[in-house]
């Protein structure tokens, strides 16, 4: 195991969270700002002025980038080599598209089909999918992967976390801005590189306080099946 990826589990086992410079190389970088142009004419959501392409995992170059080295020598660490990709989605962040994000944890993930099951709930749709939040030890066996096409800072939407906040498990929703008290980090990012983090841990984002994009490919991994007939919505 090379020390980048050893420095990098140690990071998202402590604080939750790591960024590593240079996952994709500049001339890559030019390739997925031209793929994702051409496929922001399906699968868009814009709810509430925020901009995102999902179910990115439809799209077989990003299930190739799930499957490439660069990307499973990064999560392998953390979930194991059994591990799968199981949702994707594109972010930016454009004049028309400005959104802020209060502390939260990903709580959600989307699967096949509803079928109740116990510790699992409550149920949602989003973008024609079958949503639910699933026990803790499911979301503690989850990483995400965000590689950015972009130079991300505070000025531009970068992420703010709290660092170790995973650590927590689910937080009651009454108690998250107590949480975000404890300090927190903004995570900034070069283009081409990458930040991990499990969906525990309390993130959140400024507005961008200029125009520059912010353009985020979000991959999310599962290191166990769920329980039950539940199957996750996919398994790359």
């Amino acid at each position: 195991m090379a020390l980048t990826e050893i420095m990098s589990r140690n990071s998202v086992e402590i604080d939750g969270f790591a960024v590593v410079d240079s996952v994709i190389s500049s001339t890559e970088i030019e390739v997925w700002r031209e793929l994702v142009a051409g496929i922001e004419g399906r699968g868009v959501s814009k709810r509430e002025s925020i901009f995102a392409i999902r179910n990115l995992l439809d799209v077989p170059e990003i299930r190739d980038m799930a499957r490439s080295l660069a990307v499973r020598n990064l999560i392998e660490p953390t979930l194991g080599p059994n591990c799968f990709a199981v949702r994707g989605i594109f972010f930016d962040k454009t004049p028309d598209a400005n959104w802020k994000v209060p502390y939260h944890q990903d709580l959600s993930i989307a699967v096949r089909e509803k079928i109740e099951t116990p510790g699992f709930g409550p149920w949602s749709e989003k973008a024609g999918a079958v949503h639910v939040q699933p026990p803790t030890a499911v979301l503690e066996k989850m990483l995400t992967i965000r590689i950015h096409l972009d130079d991300t800072d505070e000025a531009n939407g970068a992420l703010r976390v709290i660092p170790g906040s995973q650590r927590l498990g689910k937080i009651e929703s009454g108690h998250v801005a107590r949480e975000a008290e404890q300090g927190e980090v903004a995570v900034p990012v070069v283009e081409g590189g990458a930040m991990l983090m499990r969906p525990l841990l309390l993130h959140a984002s400024s507005p961008a306080r200029n125009a520059r994009h912010r353009r985020v490919i979000h991959l999310e991994f599962a290191g166990t099946e769920l329980s039950g007939e539940l199957e996750w919505l996919n398994r790359v």
